[in-house]
């Protein structure tokens, strides 16, 4: 085997410069494929943590996946029973509290409660509608990002004034109201609240700052007419793709439903998907125009060492012998190109990372980059596999020449 290795190596040491052109191929192949895939991975993943991680991971509300089934169908032997008034409850998660120590005693993750509710927002003879959302500042913390996204103040600002209220800062701009000011708050019922804008907050969903506004429980609950009312809850796991799981579980042990932001982003799920097939098959395009390099360096090593192989198989090497050689040439150009491929897609990545910009979108100043050893892995067995293949297929064809016809022909 060591004598192998050594034509191999003397092959690909005797044609130096064709043999470097190939390493630069592969190494560029495998170089700017990393950089492609950190580059779209880490802007998924900034994606998601800017639209998904920003909210809780689940919400669970006062909401059934199916209606009530009625007294009827538990007491007769009946298929369905439709176009019956299901009986009024009274709105609002049962034991709410009873509910969220059950849950955190297995849940990884934090649980808070929550009231939304609907409302038109009056200000400067502007009417605005906005869903209110009352939180608990001291759990809200925990299960979402508010607290980083609240502008001029703190979440803890809602326990400094009575009635205090949280704007979206679009809201605020679209209403004319700044922090200070006192706007109205009219329900569906007809009461008419008085709130003061403490803060500001900006998510970077635009829906988001232009429709919502956070309160305390009690002024929400207040608004919505249901005094001791939670009628959500907000989830925050600890594994962000384990939310559709635990979303099930949740459901399950309580009768309520519980979306994950999974379910909640379907279509935006279905473009990752496609955004990843369309990444992939790019970095495996690199890669491949890269093989046609090292197939064209191991073809001409093939064509310019008839004689030895001639003189290899007229010793006693066999057909498998001779493939191995080429083969073994194969995979070390591809070798060596992966292991410098890596250094060049490393500095490429911290190139690009060290890159500013600004965006009035956005609120990130580079670009986001995602470093994985998955990434530099993927690369290298792809490359090793052109490369094996691009050698194998002249090594195959060179090995079943008849030393006597090489010979002749060369004669």
């Amino acid at each position: 085997m060591n004598l192998v290795i050594d034509i191999a190596v003397t092959h690909v040491r005797s044609r130096l410069r064709q043999t470097l052109v190939g390493l630069l191929g592969v190494a560029m192949g495998v170089g700017f494929s990393v950089m492609m895939a950190s580059l779209m991975e880490g802007s998924q993943r900034d994606f998601v943590s800017q639209l998904v991680d920003s909210l809780p991971h689940i919400t669970m509300n006062d909401e059934r996946r199916s209606p009530p089934r009625q007294p009827a169908e538990d007491a007769f032997d009946t298929i369905a029973i439709s176009g019956l008034r299901t009986p009024e409850t009274r709105p609002g998660i049962k034991n709410p509290y009873a509910i969220m120590a059950e849950l955190e005693g297995w849940l990884n993750g934090a649980v808070a409660p929550s009231v939304e509710t609907r409302a038109v927002i009056r200000y400067a003879g502007r009417d605005t509608a906005a869903s209110v959302i009352g939180v608990d500042p001291r759990r809200e913390r925990y299960v979402s990002k508010l607290p980083t996204q609240v502008r001029g103040g703190d979440l803890d600002a809602l326990y400094k004034s009575s009635n205090a209220i949280i704007i979206g800062d679009k809201l605020a701009q679209k209403i004319g109201a700044r922090i200070g000011n006192t706007i109205a708050l009219a329900s569906g019922r007809g009461e008419v609240m008085s709130c003061t804008v403490v803060a500001l907050f900006h998510s970077g969903i635009a829906q988001s700052d232009e429709t919502q506004a956070y309160t305390l429980i009690k002024t929400a609950q207040i608004l919505a007419g249901q005094t001791g009312i939670i009628n959500a809850m907000r989830i925050r796991v600890a594994d962000i793709m384990q939310a559709m799981s635990v979303a099930g579980r949740i459901e399950a042990q309580t009768g309520y439903k519980s979306v994950s932001w999974q379910e909640a982003n379907e279509d935006l799920l279905s473009a990752f998907e496609i955004r990843n097939f369309i990444m992939y098959t790019v970095v495996g395009a690199i890669l491949l125009v890269a093989s046609f390099g090292t197939y064209n360096i191991i073809s001409t090593i093939t064509h310019e060492k008839t004689r030895d192989i001639a003189i290899l198989k007229s010793l006693g090497f066999t057909e498998g012998t001779v493939r191995r050689i080429f083969l073994i040439e194969a995979l070390l150009i591809g070798l060596a190109g992966t292991v410098l491929g890596w250094v060049l897609g490393y500095a490429l990545c911290s190139l690009l990372g060290t890159i500013e910009f600004k965006s009035p979108f956005m609120d990130a100043t580079h670009l986001p980059l995602y470093y994985t050893p998955k990434h530099y892995a993927l690369a290298a067995l792809v490359a090793l596999t052109a490369s094996a293949i691009a050698g194998y297929l002249p090594a195959r064809k060179a090995a079943r020449q008849h030393p006597v016809e090489i010979i002749r022909g060369a004669s």
